[in-house]
């Protein structure tokens, strides 16, 4: 409950862009292959920056 006001951090943004895009590419790979490999490939490219931010941290 007390972190009920609690921002987000860029990193955690990220992540939750990150999980959405890979359950709709999921979904979407069942009917429509060419649109869950978009996702994906936006998928690949947030998890590229959370590296990064990661890597900034260490």
């Amino acid at each position: 409950m007390f972190g009920l006001f609690k921002k987000k951090t860029g990193r955690e943004k990220l992540l939750d862009q990150y999980k959405k895009l890979k359950e709709e590419a999921f979904i979407l790979s069942k009917t429509n292959r060419t649109e869950s490999d978009k996702l994906e490939q936006e998928a690949y490219e947030i998890s590229k920056k959370i590296d990064l931010l990661d890597q900034q941290k260490s």
